[in-house]
């Protein structure tokens, strides 16, 4: 096949050798940059990861070209990039192979993104005119960020949340595929009485900037924004000051503590499916759970068990291959990430938290995250834990294994979720508000 340069021959060529599992030739077209973050193996370890959950490629779509986003740049900030998306139809679901390609033709981003084939609707809690929306910046400088203020309508102060996403390069709606927990959340909130701030991560507004960082870490994927976010929304004069949490979900939930010890006027925290085993061991145990729906993945299993076996090597350093390590993080990111422990950093906190988990998420699970938080915090008055049992890692609800495929059909943030959060809530009024409710009466 003869590529050249043009964007949408390399693409269809990149799925198509995918296809035919020749990773080592994808990354001979991989940029420095990307090379540096990702290997051939952590590609494969990806795309089978994919294989098993929906079955064999059936069709390869047309592929679509675009302008890339400002926020794609490269190290240099200086080539011009094509986003092209590469439609990929399964036997069970689909894909879209997202590229960043540069005018020489080489790729300088690559992801595996759900195939968006419905559009995210509101939820059925949602009151629409209980609330208005503003868009904010959070945080300053190169690397500040747009998010979205949802502020309920009437008399204030409101209690406040800050929502953190998962792990991941994800935009403040956390977007999966049709569906957007985290905008569910906000709406959600915003019509019970509560003032949501969410946001784009660092990882999804200035991707190129990052990736040219070898020593970003975990805490400068979150810490700064998240206290920037805190901050703002306290300055806000219709939230209560004294009542403004952080609800963070998978890895938002992990790192939420780490958060609140920054910033100790954080008035309490909301974990949601927050994962308390080593994410390099969750990562063995989740790939190892996708293989089992489809056995001819093994290979998968192999190469992240290798990288997480780095990970808890004492040779794993800073300047440890980003390739060789899972998910193609760098080795300052790990050891960060190695080095936090969610439960000892909760457990110093005099914060009441609500911890909420999901009894069909396979991510994060009961026996292995929850029991953290149960067994660290059972001494804790002030800390609530919840299970939901037909809820999946997104609190979405339904019955029998969950598996990623779910993630591709349009589902909401369980009711019970939105309702539990905004009635823990509810009750933690400032001083002023408790006198003038008295008062009142």
């Amino acid at each position: 096949m003869t590529m050249g340069t043009d964007p949408a021959a390399i693409a269809t060529a990149v799925v198509e050798m995918a296809r035919s599992g020749r990773f080592a030739d994808i990354e001979t077209l991989f940029a420095p940059p990307l090379r540096a973050l990702v290997s051939a193996e952590t590609l494969r370890a990806a795309w089978e990861n994919q294989l098993s959950s929906s079955g064999a490629i059936s069709a390869v779509g047309t592929p679509i070209s675009e302008p890339a986003p400002e926020s794609w740049v490269t190290a240099s900030g200086k080539a011009e990039l094509v986003k092209v998306s590469v439609p990929v139809t399964y036997e069970r679901g689909g894909m879209t192979v997202v590229m960043s390609v540069d005018e020489t033709g080489l790729l300088q981003g690559l992801q595996l993104a759900p195939a968006l084939t419905e559009q995210w609707t509101r939820p059925s809690y949602v009151r629409r005119k209980g609330f208005e929306e503003h868009e904010v910046t959070v945080g300053s400088g190169a690397l500040a960020v747009p998010g979205t203020l949802s502020l309920p309508r009437g008399r204030g102060p409101w209690p406040g949340v800050v929502l953190l996403s998962g792990g991941g390069p994800f935009d403040r709606d956390a977007t999966t595929g049709p569906n957007k927990p985290l905008k569910d959340l906000a709406w959600g909130l915003a019509s019970r009485g509560v003032a949501v701030l969410r946001f784009d991560k660092v990882t999804h507004a200035h991707a190129g900037q990052v990736a040219a960082d070898p020593g970003f870490t975990m805490s400068d994927e979150y810490v700064p924004h998240a206290v920037a976010a805190i901050h703002l929304l306290q300055r806000h004069p219709a939230v209560d000051a004294a009542r403004v949490y952080v609800a963070g979900h998978s890895m938002g939930g992990k790192v939420a503590p780490r958060v609140a010890a920054a910033e100790p006027s954080v008035a309490g925290l909301v974990l949601l499916a927050g994962d308390t085993q080593p994410m390099h061991h969750a990562a063995v145990r989740v790939i190892g759970y996708l293989a089992s729906l489809n056995p001819g993945s093994q290979g998968a299993v192999e190469t992240i068990t290798r990288q997480a076996a780095l990970v808890d090597s004492p040779d794993l350093s800073a300047e440890t291959p980003a390739a060789e390590l899972p998910f193609g993080y760098s080795g300052a990111y790990w050891l960060d990430l190695r080095d936090y422990d969610p439960v000892a950093t909760a457990i110093e906190l005099d914060k009441p938290m609500l911890i909420l988990q999901g009894g069909r998420d396979y991510q994060v699970t009961v026996a292995e995250d929850l029991a953290g938080w149960q067994t660290g915090l059972a001494h804790r008055t002030d800390v609530i834990i919840r299970v939901y049992d037909a809820d999946d890692h997104l609190f979405f609800p339904g019955s029998g294994p969950s598996t990623p495929a779910d993630y591709d059909k349009p589902q909401h943030v369980d009711a019970a979720v939105v309702t539990d959060i905004a009635d823990w809530l509810a009750p933690r009024r400032s001083a002023i508000a408790r006198l003038v409710s008295t008062f009142k009466r």
